[in-house]
């Protein structure tokens, strides 16, 4: 799991609503690299995009849904049955929406459910059943992200398509220096920028 401790807010180039009337599915896996995530969500924002932002439980433990609801004035879905609350944030209503979809951070464990179709949770439900472009932003521990499983698991979401950005080498929280280590925001926000501004959906 990689030590990620910066929260500095990301600046891109373009202007300051050059996202506006963008609709982006954020989805936050359980790492500590989920700190990084506010920072490139508050960017997403400030650039004019709505952002709906989905956790699974275990990313809760390293930053609370309040963080990501002040972010974006959106209720975070954390579950299925809360998503029905209200027609805005039905899962099914998100995804169809949504112009791009994040990952980030995405842990082994959820690369492997999305490679393989599995739908347990409201993120991973909410990512399979999205038809906009999807964009990866892996963060593990360097041995985990060199497994050969994890690598072949990524290679079959390149072929579906998904875009990846891949992690870089640094201080990772099992105090080893090493490849793992999730991308900064300003280099998630540049991938999705070019995305949205230039794409289309799958």
């Amino acid at each position: 799991m990689p030590d990620e401790s910066s929260s500095r807010v990301p600046t891109g180039a373009g202007s300051a609503a050059d996202l506006a009337g963008r609709e982006v599915l954020v989805g936050v896996s359980g790492g500590i690299a989920a700190f990084k995530t506010c920072a490139l969500v508050s960017a997403l924002v400030q650039r004019g995009a709505g952002v709906t932002v989905v956790m699974t439980d275990a990313a809760t433990r390293f930053v609370g849904p309040l963080t990501f609801e002040s972010l974006t004035a959106r209720r975070v879905i954390l579950d299925l049955w809360s998503a029905e609350q209200d027609r805005d944030s039905r899962h099914i209503h998100v995804t169809e929406r949504a112009h791009l979809v994040i990952i980030a951070p995405a842990t082994a464990n959820v690369i492997g459910k999305m490679a393989h179709g599995i739908a347990d949770d409201a993120l991973t439900t909410m990512v399979l059943a999205a038809p906009g472009p999807l964009l990866l932003a892996p963060a593990m521990n360097d041995r985990m992200w060199r497994n050969a499983i994890v690598q072949r698991n990524i290679e079959i979401l390149r072929a579906a398509g998904w875009s990846i950005v891949e992690p870089e080498s640094g201080w990772l929280a099992c105090r080893t220096i090493g490849e793992g280590r999730m991308a900064e925001p300003q280099t998630i926000l540049e991938t999705a920028t070019r995305m949205l501004i230039g794409g289309g959906r799958r």
